[in-house]
């Protein structure tokens, strides 16, 4: 395995001196080429759903399907269109004593990956980690191995039509042994950002020798303030509730002003033709006892909330105030996405505040989370954590900086 770590680390080391257009013009051969061998990555990825129950919330993240592919290449184009990232200078000055410095950003070296059914990832973190000069090691999960092998062949046969070390990416074998050895890689792998449960970002937080950029599993809360706008609110919990189930900004938990509870079963309404199973507490099950199917709708349990539901699932608590809003979310926030509805300015500035999360929002969905939406190509991960990154890691994300000092012969003197 260290032989593998070294090649990767050893291509990477060749990345920072490609030009701008070789890289443009590769990611933008890849997007094609993704389109092209459509039927053959739909038709692995057939093999690795054949081993999955299709009511596992995991089963449509491991799902490509030609749109969702065509959405990829997509993707991919975006990320040849933005800004090459490396080489910025954020800051220079010139000291009285003549030295020119400056700070000037650089790739982050080689990025270990470890993640679970999502081969979309696998396409992701290589536009993105080769736009911005790294090399990439990818730790997928098994219920993705043909996928993701499917993809990695695609990506490495554009790669040699360029002329390009393959070793740029590499696939790991899909067993844990693999991820020990992954962890374990100092001196070989610079960070380790982890995509999936909170089981697999807690195992790689716990045993990593390597840097970790945590990508945090989403427990996502809309609260519809007592000044929220009904209308406003039907719409976006039903989009953050039923847009995708499985993502990690899907809706988990409604919070609801004490005053606004006769208005819940408006709010609730679309959400039970799409079959959401709600867990209520007392006061919301009251208000939507005889409106909201039966069969539906239970009562609340303290394991309701807290929990990442990743399916037609959701739990509705009632509050007093925005403070016991905000004060729930501390307690069972993931500090992923969190959301308001109000049109209180007062009440929505308290909340944007006081809410510590890597994505707040005021008035509209949770669902666009998501590097894409956020104007970044693609994503490498949403991290939930709070040094180097937070939010939707796009280009900028994946690069550190260094100072360089240009001088004429000057020495210290003391």
């Amino acid at each position: 395995m260290k032989e593998i770590f070294a090649a990767v680390r050893e291509a990477g080391r060749t990345l920072p001196l490609l030009e701008v257009a070789t890289i443009n013009a590769l990611l933008s051969d890849l997007a094609g080429e993704a389109e092209n061998e459509i039927d053959f990555l739909t038709g692995e990825n057939r093999r690795d759903l054949a081993q999955m129950n299709p009511d596992d919330p995991r089963y449509d993240r491991l799902l490509l399907t030609p749109e969702r592919i065509r959405a990829i290449a997509a993707d991919i184009r975006n990320v040849v269109k933005l800004e090459y990232p490396v080489g910025k200078i954020l800051s220079s000055k010139t000291l009285p004593n003549g030295l020119e410095i400056s700070r000037v950003t650089v790739p982050l070296g080689v990025i270990g990956i470890v993640y679970e059914a999502r081969p979309n990832v696998t396409f992701d973190v290589f536009a993105l980690c080769f736009k911005s000069g790294n090399a990439c090691l990818l730790k997928g999960g098994s219920d993705a191995a043909h996928s993701n092998a499917a993809i990695v062949s695609v990506i490495r046969r554009v790669t040699a039509r360029h002329g390009l070390n393959p070793s740029v990416v590499h696939l790991l074998p899909p067993d844990r042994a693999s991820t020990g050895e992954l962890l374990k890689a100092v001196g070989y792998v610079d960070v380790i950002i982890p995509r999936g449960s909170q089981a697999l970002i807690d195992y790689v937080r716990e045993n990593s020798r390597v840097p970790v950029i945590e990508t945090g599993a989403g427990i996502v809360h809309t609260y519809f303030d007592k000044s929220g706008d009904l209308e406003k609110g039907i719409a976006i919990i039903h989009n953050a509730k039923t847009r995708r189930v499985s993502v990690c900004n899907a809706l988990d938990c409604l919070l609801i002003h004490r005053s606004r509870l006769p208005d819940l079963p408006a709010l609730v309404a679309p959400l039970a033709g799409a079959g959401v199973e709600i867990f209520a507490d007392e006061d919301a099950f009251a208000a939507l006892e005889g409106t909201y199917p039966a069969a539906s709708i239970e009562k609340a349990r303290p394991e309701h909330f807290g929990t990442e539901f990743l399916s037609l699932k959701m739990a509705i608590r009632t509050v007093a105030s925005i403070t016991e809003a905000v004060d729930h979310i501390a307690a069972y926030s993931s500090r992923h996405s969190e959301a308001i509805i109000a049109e209180d300015s007062d009440a929505a500035g308290r909340f944007v505040k006081t809410v510590d999360a890597a994505a707040v929002y005021v008035n509209t969905s949770t669902a666009f989370t998501d590097g894409a939406q956020f104007g970044l190509g693609a994503e490498i991960g949403i991290s939930t954590q709070k040094l180097h990154a937070r939010g939707p890691m796009g280009l900028q994300e994946l690069t550190s900086y260094k100072w360089i000092v240009r001088g004429d012969g000057q020495v210290r003197s003391r």
